[in-house]
C-alpha cells in the first residue's frame, strides 16, 4: 500500500499584487511551497509527494531548491489550465493498480497540522473520501439581505483525501466549471464525502494580509518544532 500527496501549486499571485507567484514568496525565512512540502514529509517520510507546477515556473523552483538546499524528495508534473487539469496530470503518474490513498493539497496552505492530515487519511481509509472543515465564526448574510444560520455551514480546507482508485475513476469525467475542488469532482461521481475536523491555522496564503498572519503562525510552528 502506498500513499501519495498531490500538491497543487499553480497560483500566479495576482491577488497578492506580486510579480513572484505566491507559492514562492518567503514566509518565515523560506518559500511557502517548501514549508508545505516539509509539512507532509514531516507527517510521513514514506508519503510520495507530487507537485503540480506550471511548466514555466519549474526552472525557477529548481533554482530555489538549490539556493535553500532543499532536499525533500518530490516529483514535478506540469500544472494544467485549471486545478482540475493539474490534478489529472498528477494522477497520470500513479499506476491504475496502486492501492492506498491520495491527498490533494493547496501548495499555499503550509500550516495544516499533522493531526488534520492524520484525521483525513484515517477517515478516507474507512469511507473512501474525507475532507477537513472548520466552523464558520462570522455572521453570514445572503446577497438578498437574509442572515443565514452559520451553524449550517462549514469552511472547507485541504488536504482532501481519497482512495486512489476512487479518485482516478472520478477524474475520468470531462471538466466542468462546477468543479471548485476535488470533493466536488468525487461527489459528481456519486460518492459521499465525509468531513473531519480541520485546524484554524490552515490558512490559504492569497493576500498580503495572509502573509502577515502567516509570519506569526510560522514563528509558532517553528518554535514548537524545536
Amino acid at each position: 500500500m502506498t500513499d501519495y500527496v498531490i500538491i497543487v501549486a499553480g497560483g500566479k499571485g495576482l491577488r497578492m499584487g506580486s510579480f513572484i507567484p505566491k507559492q514562492f514568496l518567503p514566509l518565515g525565512g523560506k518559500p511557502v511551497l517548501m514549508r508545505t512540502i516539509e509539512t507532509f514529509h514531516s507527517y510521513s517520510e514514506q508519503l510520495k509527494i507530487i507537485v503540480a507546477l506550471p511548466h514555466d515556473h519549474q526552472a525557477y523552483w529548481n533554482r530555489l531548491c538549490d539556493e535553500y538546499q532543499f532536499e525533500v524528495k518530490h516529483q514535478l508534473v506540469d500544472g494544467g489550465e485549471t486545478r482540475f487539469h493539474s490534478v489529472r496530470n498528477a494522477l497520470s503518474l500513479i499506476g491504475n493498480n496502486e492501492r492506498g490513498c491520495i491527498a490533494v493539497h493547496d501548495g499555499v496552505r503550509p500550516f495544516v497540522s499533522r493531526e488534520t492530515i492524520e484525521r483525513c487519511f484515517v477517515k478516507a481509509r474507512e469511507s473512501g473520501a474525507a475532507i477537513p472543515v472548520v466552523p464558520v465564526i462570522e455572521t453570514l448574510r445572503h446577497v438578498d439581505g437574509r442572515t443565514m444560520p452559520r451553524s449550517d455551514y462549514r469552511l472547507v480546507q485541504t488536504p482532501q483525501v481519497f482512495d486512489i482508485k476512487m479518485l482516478k475513476r472520478a477524474y475520468k469525467v470531462d471538466y466542468s466549471d462546477i468543479f471548485t475542488d476535488d470533493s466536488t469532482v468525487v461527489e459528481y461521481a456519486g460518492i459521499r464525502v465525509m468531513t473531519v475536523e480541520g485546524n484554524r491555522e490552515n490558512i490559504k496564503i492569497t493576500t498580503p494580509l495572509d502573509i502577515i498572519m502567516g509570519e506569526a503562525i510560522a514563528k509558532k510552528f517553528d518554535t514548537e518544532a524545536q
